[in-house]
């Protein structure tokens, strides 16, 4: 018993299936194990990402004692559904610990260990610091300064950070961050073939429905270019040169 109980702090995997009887898939079982500092979820539309995000949100709140969770949206509502899936977990615990607080927003739990839902609002985030766990939700879709001011959240408490999301376009610091981030970063991509509760037949139906640039979006995971966008991604970042100096560089050497 008392192996069981350890394993179910140390193992997220473990725990949702035993504690929460939920089963994963392969990828979201790799996604629950990982021990990295940054993890970016590209996954389509119903794959699962939230529920996982959910179930490592909880497990920190749960194991961690005094630990701050951060959920992020593009909007208050979608952050509240975000919460609704942690809160939606924690009931499913046979023995549930003590709630100091409790609202439609937040929760703290006996440990100390809270989680609070926030809006796409980057002056409402910045009165949070030491964060052990930020989840950012839809992340394509999250403004850039809230995402700036989300990561020094991170410096101190050297906790963790999600960013899950379906592209959006070639823009945008998810995007940026998938193409451009390093190894710092664990990357996980599932499109709709590979999950094992979309259909062929609904896939088929979506990309006549939807068209091509949607359906390579919300299903394949693709990052394709804006319908607006005049110049391609790559067209742009090949003009981009770091040895030229900027004109507006010189205008304020000489002024």
């Amino acid at each position: 018993m008392l192996a069981d109980d350890l394993r179910l702090g140390l193992d997220p995997t473990f725990f949702a299936q035993e504690a929460l009887d939920f089963h994963p898939d392969d990828w979201q079982a790799q996604a629950l194990r990982w021990s990295g500092k940054r993890l970016l979820l590209n996954c389509c539309r119903q794959s699962g990402k939230s529920t996982t995000a959910a179930i490592l949100a909880l497990h920190r709140a749960l194991y961690y004692p005094q630990s701050l969770v951060l959920l992020v949206s593009p909007s208050l509502r979608q952050s509240s559904e975000l919460f609704r899936k942690v809160t939606d977990m924690l009931a499913r615990l046979e023995v549930r610990p003590r709630l100091l607080e409790d609202n439609r927003l937040s929760f703290t739990l006996d440990n100390g260990a809270r989680v609070v839902s926030l809006p796409s609002s980057e002056a409402t985030i910045r009165g949070f610091s030491g964060a052990d766990l930020i989840v950012e939700d839809e992340a394509a879709r999250v403004p850039d300064d809230l995402y700036m001011a989300v990561r020094p959240m991170l410096a101190v408490s050297g906790g963790r950070l999600i960013l899950m999301s379906t592209p959006w376009g070639k823009r945008g610091h998810f995007h940026q961050e998938w193409t451009q981030g390093g190894n710092t970063w664990e990357r996980v991509e599932i499109k709709a073939p590979q999950c094992p509760r979309i259909s062929p037949e609904f896939l088929e139906e979506e990309r006549a429905s939807l068209g091509d640039w949607w359906f390579r979006q919300e299903y394949m995971c693709e990052f394709v270019e804006t319908v607006d966008q005049v110049f391609g991604y790559e067209l742009v970042m090949g003009a981009l040169s770091q040895e030229v100096e900027p004109l507006f560089l010189e205008e304020e050497n000489n002024g």
